[in-house]
């Protein structure tokens, strides 16, 4: 069968995004070439049936797969993409989920031929509810913006974006916040123990409303703001509490504060 993709590094997102491809359907495992230096993360590629290899010398000078996967870590995307470079003659579409690293590096790399996209991911997508932001170069051709946009729906939801620069605000919103709401949960569970509950239960009230209360969001109709009202009778216990974290615009300051925050340190770490 022919290799359509090849996915290079195959650590926890790379490995994610693969097993998705292939337990929903989307791509056939004999489709995928690996290329993983680690010989514990190779093998479990190669258990999922793809073909695996340490390194690219296997995959032929005269193929063309649709997609190269560049899945490793941004301080060794040169090195790394220096040995694809003859697939950048036009045919292969270039996708990108290394953070921070601009589609201009890809070009000065492979050339003036080459189609790149660039993938925001965020952890989530291990277990298929991640958030999928893509920004594309202008010769990847509509069909394979559709394409990959099929593929990354397997990791959870995918958006596009048509001015790069936007990535450092991607960056800030999706790519960290899950540590936000992580950090929220924590900050929850320890107003929840003060409040005089026991540690286990604290912790399970905390993540289960951050959990029930998002999925709400996400199905209902309604915006988060009708859904916050609903909750709220007046002069009632959720009034007083959102009178301590909405007076002022607390809250919505401190988010814009802590966002804006990642965005510059965003676009210091690009260079």
């Amino acid at each position: 069968m022919t290799i359509r993709l090849v996915l290079v590094g195959c650590g926890n997102m790379g490995y994610a995004m693969l097993a998705g491809w292939i337990k929903s359907g989307k791509l056939k495992a004999a489709e995928v070439f690996v290329i993983e230096p680690n010989e514990s993360l190779r093998e479990r590629a190669a258990a999922l049936g793809c073909q695996a290899d340490a390194n690219a010398e296997r995959l032929g000078s005269d193929s063309a797969p649709e997609l190269v996967v560049i899945a490793v870590k941004p301080q060794v995307i040169r090195s790394v993409v220096e040995g694809y470079k003859r697939f950048g003659d036009g045919r292969t579409t270039f996708v990108s989920i290394a953070a921070g690293t601009a589609v201009s590096t890809f070009e000065q790399i492979l050339g003036g031929k080459a189609p790149v996209m660039r993938c925001m991911p965020n952890t989530p997508a291990a277990i298929g509810k991640g958030m999928m932001v893509l920004y594309s170069n202008r010769l990847v051709s509509n069909a394979t913006k559709t394409l990959v946009a099929d593929l990354l729906s397997a990791s959870g939801e995918v958006a596009t974006i048509d001015d790069e620069s936007l990535m450092d605000a991607v960056t800030a919103v999706s790519g960290s916040g899950p540590a936000y709401i992580f950090h929220f949960i924590e900050a929850l569970t320890t107003a929840a123990q003060k409040a005089g509950l026991p540690a286990n239960t604290a912790k399970l009230l905390a993540m289960q409303t951050v959990y029930g209360a998002a999925s709400l969001a996400a199905e209902s109709s309604e915006e988060p703001g009708v859904l916050r009202q609903q909750v709220t009778s007046p002069n009632g216990t959720t009034a007083a509490a959102l009178a301590v974290l909405m007076g002022e615009d607390r809250l919505t300051k401190l988010l814009t504060e802590a966002v804006d925050a990642a965005r510059l340190r965003s676009i210091e770490l690009a260079g």
